[in-house]
């Protein structure tokens, strides 16, 4: 049975900017479809920050139609306040992709950097170019924030060719 490509939307997540980027994974090959990122600014109100993200990402989910979202998982450092907002900008990101019926998949930065790179403790200009001749672009995505979702985008691609092997090999009993 012959299976279409399947389009993977990847978030960066952040109060201050979401990047994002879709790819279709049709067979073992990824191919880029878009990328951009949204804002929101400091000193607003946070009820509108969330909103807008909610709103931006709604508007992304239907331009693009993805079938499954992967995003970046949460990395705590030294900054309480900031790791409190970007984890309300994950919920509802978190809302906004349920609520569009997508499955979500999230992945630690070391785990996104591997999959890009091959190591997990490459800098983020690595993980970009890397993520430019992955992709066969002629720039690097920007903003960072864009080339980073895109990276999440493919980690998840990585990820689910596994996952998928090993569905099928159980279910003919070759395990």
């Amino acid at each position: 049975m012959a299976r279409g490509p399947v389009r993977v939307l990847g978030i960066d997540p952040g109060l201050a900017a979401v990047g994002w980027g879709v790819v279709d994974l049709d067979g073992a090959r990824l191919v880029y479809r878009g990328h951009g990122c949204f804002t929101t600014k400091a000193g607003e109100d946070v009820a509108r920050r969330l909103a807008h993200i909610r709103d931006s990402l709604a508007a992304v989910i239907a331009v693009w139609l993805p079938s499954e979202a992967a995003m970046e998982g949460l990395y705590f450092s030294r900054n309480v306040t900031s790791a409190l907002g970007v984890a309300e900008a994950r919920g509802v990101i978190r809302l906004a992709c349920m609520d569009a019926g997508l499955s979500m998949d999230e992945y630690g930065p070391m785990d996104v950097k591997k999959a890009a790179t091959g190591s997990g403790r490459s800098g983020k200009e690595d993980v970009q170019s890397f993520v430019r001749l992955i992709l066969g672009l002629d720039a690097v995505p920007r903003p960072d924030h864009a080339a980073d979702a895109l990276a999440v985008a493919i980690c998840h691609c990585q990820g689910r060719s596994m996952r998928s092997a090993l569905v099928d090999a159980t279910r003919s009993g070759r395990i």
